[in-house]
């Protein structure tokens, strides 16, 4: 025991030396994972890294990217179709056009925090009275669990419970983002789904990267890793997180997902309209589709154009560099949802940004 907790701790302090001590050009890394982003901050990661180190945050926050649009859609359809609203907690403060979840509430909108998809199509079992609707946020990671809460439902014979969707596939956000950035620290929960077949194939675009898992030693051996393999000069793709993300990924979600859903064009707040990025319920679950069900009309929204969280979520700005930050926008009162987040930049800067510019103990 004694043996392998030494070497544990070699490891981690010869990281920091290499992050500490980086001699080479410049780097922009880019998280493309809002966990990534907090764990960072709170692991005490940027106090370790060199000035020629720049972390920059990219598109990784899956609320923090939703449109505004669909906060709208959300609203109209607990406001005006009277239907029953099971969400995520982040959700519910994000600010729409006019108003959040949360202000919706107060005027009479039945909004239900739930933990999981599955939550809420118990839910809808237990309330056939209601129409349900779930926000179907996320990425790879969250993508099969809503469908196996479809799958359900088509089961247990539900007519009251459907998804409002938003999900989104990584692969067109790096392409988006891939002259943003010199490296990607590439989200270790994403590719446990999809496998790193896909960051491999970005290599012969010459883009580099690391995949990564979330503790303090793991980021920090990606981070090593990876400033190591830039000082070569050459376009990589190093699997950093090898206990849980494998090549092939996990073939039974990605066959689920395959199956109950197709891709779409989809908006990013910040970025615009990215290619078959998102992910929407096929035509046999057009039932279970909120949009088709209650025939919503396309609705945009309009960001409030004081929040600047589009170019924090792009890497062309820290969240510091935005007026509103610590000022009018705070996790109590968001104006964007950066702030509101518990994967957000914003919020990040907000609770941990301090620790940044601090020296080494």
């Amino acid at each position: 025991m004694a043996v392998g907790h030494r070497t544990t701790e070699d490891s981690i302090e010869k990281a920091r030396r290499i992050l500490r001590d980086y001699d080479g050009p410049d780097v922009r890394i880019m998280e493309v994972c809002g966990t990534h982003t907090h764990e960072i901050f709170r692991q005490g990661v940027r106090r370790v890294l060199n000035p020629k180190i720049h972390m920059i945050s990219g598109p990784g926050c899956p609320v923090c990217v939703t449109p505004v649009g669909f906060i709208d859609e959300a609203i109209l359809l607990a406001l005006e179709k009277g239907c029953t609203i099971t969400t995520f907690g982040d959700l519910v403060r994000v600010p729409g056009t006019e108003k959040s979840l949360q202000i919706a509430r107060g005027e009479g909108a039945k909004v239900k925090v739930v933990y999981t998809p599955l939550d809420a199509e118990v839910y809808a079992k237990e309330h056939p009275e209601e129409q349900v609707v779930f926000l179907s946020v996320g990425f790879e990671t969250t993508t099969p669990s809503n469908c196996l809460a479809v799958r359900n439902a088509q089961k247990d014979g539900l007519t009251n419970f459907s998804l409002l969707t938003a999900n989104k596939t990584m692969p067109g956000a790096y392409e988006a983002m891939k002259d943003s950035t010199d490296l990607f620290l590439y989200p270790g929960h994403v590719h446990a789904i999809t496998g790193t077949k896909v960051c491999e194939d970005l290599v012969s675009e010459g883009v580099s990267g690391v995949c990564a898992g979330f503790t303090g030693r793991e980021l920090l051996t990606a981070l090593a890793v990876g400033v190591t393999k830039f000082k070569e000069g050459k376009p990589f793709f190093v699997n950093c997180y090898p206990r849980v993300v494998t090549r092939e990924g996990s073939p039974a979600a990605q066959k689920m997902a395959e199956e109950m859903m197709q891709p779409c064009d989809a908006m990013w707040r910040g970025i615009g309209v990215i290619p078959n990025s998102g992910m929407e319920l096929r035509e046999e679950y057009a039932a279970f589709d909120a949009r088709k069900k209650f025939a919503l009309p396309p609705i945009e929204g309009r960001a409030n154009p004081a929040c600047r969280c589009g170019e924090v979520l792009q890497g062309k700005i820290q969240p510091h560099d935005c007026p509103c930050f610590g000022k009018v926008c705070t996790p109590e009162h968001p104006v964007g949802a950066c702030m509101v987040s518990s994967e957000g930049a914003c919020s990040a800067w907000y609770l941990y940004g301090e620790l940044a510019g601090k020296p080494l103990d």
